[in-house]
């Protein structure tokens, strides 16, 4: 009798854990950086690891935002320039080398699950964002934005940051065609 009430006790136990579960909704976390005086959001389960800058080997014939291959923690990664792939630069001709005189930028690696060795360089990090940080912002005019550029937000200081979902990003065709 005992094992039965025991058992009765833990079936419910754990039926109101699953209903705290479920009435908590999932809080969404990004890393927040700049490219091009822009604020982005990049969604933490779709970055990777964070590299300072690294020498990358220029690619013959590849898209001028793509600035070459790097060795990263012993696997090779392409670089893109994101600002110049957002359109928001068009610093042609920009190397890392160039950034690195600078003393700024950083590269953003996607996360292994999106299964593309790829590194965003990025002009600045500026932390961690969650949902409680940040308000649904005034839009601007959409037509013309990629469709991995998502909703706009702002933070308590007014600042609007974008949020940029890196595995539509990741599967965008011009993103993928590195060549010219």
């Amino acid at each position: 009798m005992a094992n039965k009430e025991a058992l009765r006790a833990l079936q419910q136990r754990l039926a109101e854990r699953l209903q705290t579960v479920r009435d908590q909704a999932p809080s969404r976390n990004w890393l927040a950086v700049e490219i091009a005086g822009h604020g982005f959001l990049m969604p933490l389960e779709q970055a990777g690891e964070i590299f300072p800058l690294a020498p990358a080997q220029h690619v013959p014939h590849s898209q001028p935002w793509f600035l070459g291959v790097a060795n990263l923690r012993g696997q090779l990664h392409g670089v893109v320039d994101a600002a110049m792939f957002l359109g928001l630069s068009e610093r042609a001709g920009r190397s890392l080398s160039d950034v690195a005189a600078r003393d700024a930028g950083r590269l953003v690696a996607l996360n292994t699950a999106l299964q593309l060795n790829v590194a965003l360089l990025i002009d600045r990090l500026l932390g961690l964002r969650n949902a409680s940080m940040l308000k649904p912002a005034a839009r601007e005019a959409s037509a013309g934005k990629p469709h991995f550029i998502g909703q706009a937000m702002a933070d308590e200081q007014g600042r609007v940051w974008y949020e940029l979902d890196l595995a539509a990003l990741s599967a965008d065709e011009a993103f993928l065609k590195i060549d010219v």
